[in-house]
């Protein structure tokens, strides 16, 4: 099987680790990967504060980097990141389509049946829940508002998470409600954003758990700034990095990488 990679633009400007552990626990599975280097953001930042003409750039260029999909060149498009798999899925065919770029609008449209989150991709498309990962650490896991709300994930990232060797694998309470940052929500409603995350903070350290994991790296952002201001003591890890390694081959991030919190 090969799949092209997606690994959006927070991800690599700020954390690597997740495309990277990505690519290493794929690779490790027999899938072969590769990273088309003309991508860049999936424009969801424009269109979810309503600037609609200027994501078109953004939505060209995914189409045209990402569209060898629809030759068969990829059996599929992997991202690690809920929020920009919804934004593939929800808004590019919607927006081509209301700036009058119908045929763009229809290719997008195609791309977006081939793009799968991480946990999707791994359970729906290679039929697989245990990945013969190792992690021998106390988790608790946040499930995003886009990989509930608009990905539609459901428990797949906690399948994955069960078959982990060694993990112990704690519930969060109030798991689905939302971290409060919302991209520019957290900056236009800082109060509303601040109490949120306080109490998804208050929530992840009654677990007593070592690692908070989740699929999209700006949640983790968000909390784990909260987590590190509180001096909780806890890390925050992309589900792929807890993935990516076995007993035998353990993974780490390279140390060029940004840790959370830290």
């Amino acid at each position: 099987m090969k799949v092209a990679l997606f690994a959006t633009c927070m991800n690599d400007a700020m954390f690597p680790q997740a495309p990277q552990a990505t690519v290493h626990l794929l690779r490790r599975l027999g899938v072969e990967v590769e990273f088309p280097r003309s991508q860049a953001c999936c424009g969801q930042m424009h269109i979810n504060t309503g600037y609609y003409p200027e994501a078109m750039p953004l939505i060209e260029n995914h189409v045209k980097t990402f569209g060898p999909v629809l030759d068969g060149e990829w059996d599929a498009i992997v991202v690690p990141s809920g929020s920009c798999t919804g934004s593939i899925r929800t808004q590019q065919a919607m927006v081509a389509k209301e700036q009058g770029k119908n045929e763009l609008a229809d290719r997008a449209a195609e791309i977006a049946k081939k793009t799968y989150d991480l946990p999707e991709f791994l359970v729906d498309v290679m039929g697989m829940t245990d990945v013969g990962a190792y992690f021998p650490h106390r988790v608790t896991y946040h499930p995003t508002c886009h990989s509930l709300r608009v990905t539609r994930v459901g428990d797949k990232p906690l399948q994955l998470l069960s078959a982990v060797q060694g993990i112990d694998l704690v519930p969060l309470p109030e798991a689905e409600s939302c971290c409060g940052f919302g991209g520019t929500f957290s900056l236009k409603n800082p109060e509303t954003s601040s109490a949120m995350v306080t109490r998804k903070v208050s929530n992840v350290i009654s677990t007593k758990s070592d690692v908070l994991v989740a699929g999209d790296y700006s949640c983790l952002m968000n909390i784990g700034g909260a987590l590190a201001r509180n001096r909780a003591g806890i890390r925050t890890m992309h589900l792929a990095e807890v993935l990516a390694g076995t007993q035998q081959e353990p993974w780490e991030a390279p140390a060029t990488t940004t840790k959370v919190g830290v």
